[in-house]
């Protein structure tokens, strides 16, 4: 039975890399998968999928995905899984699209996506997923104190920054992986020496 899955982590724990396998997997047993991302989502380019460990793939962008998937119903029967990377920037429409297609269809759709932002507080499209997904799947990563990491923390000039935009791409230069404890601390390293 096909399902809705969110897999989801704080930065750097492999989701991309995850999607990128999983996306291989299905073509190597020769079905067709298609990788998609929101526009939004520009820092590898246009329609690249790039995960930090250096694998990478060609996608689409979601919004021209359903975009055509509303005006020709049989488009979407030609896939046997779609694979979303940056789910998080999924509107609640955008999500509830994807749930009738795993229900009209029986087509799998896997997201992957952060669960909140740098704030700790919730993205719409995450917050949807966690709402009506079938299967939601924690990718997990370690705080520098070796903790489970759980807070995305934004970064400038080696400080973590509090307010701002909710949206703002970077990578490892603006955002690091931290526990609760030291996302509420704002330590971004073991300043005592321990």
């Amino acid at each position: 039975m096909a399902k809705l899955y969110f897999r989801y982590g704080a930065m750097g724990s492999s989701k991309t890399a995850n999607a990128l396998m999983v996306n291989y997997n299905y073509i190597e047993r020769g079905c067709k998968s298609r990788l998609l991302k929101p526009r939004l989502e520009n820092r590898d380019g246009e329609k690249i999928i790039r995960s930090r460990i250096g694998l990478e793939a060609e996608c689409g962008f979601v919004e021209d995905f359903l975009d055509e998937a509303a005006k020709d119903p049989d488009y979407v029967k030609q896939y046997d899984a779609l694979i979303v990377d940056e789910a998080q920037f999924l509107s609640e429409e955008q999500v509830d699209r994807f749930a009738d297609i795993v229900d009209d269809y029986r087509i799998p759709v896997i997201c992957y996506g952060l669960r909140t932002d740098f704030q700790a507080k919730m993205f719409p499209g995450s917050r949807r997923l966690l709402e009506i997904a079938d299967k939601i799947e924690e990718v997990k990563t370690v705080c520098w104190c070796g903790s489970k990491a759980t807070h995305n923390a934004r970064i400038c000039n080696g400080v973590v920054v509090r307010d701002g935009d909710q949206v703002m791409m970077g990578g490892n230069e603006s955002y690091v992986a931290l526990c609760r404890r030291h996302f509420k601390l704002g330590m971004l390293k073991d300043t005592a020496g321990t």
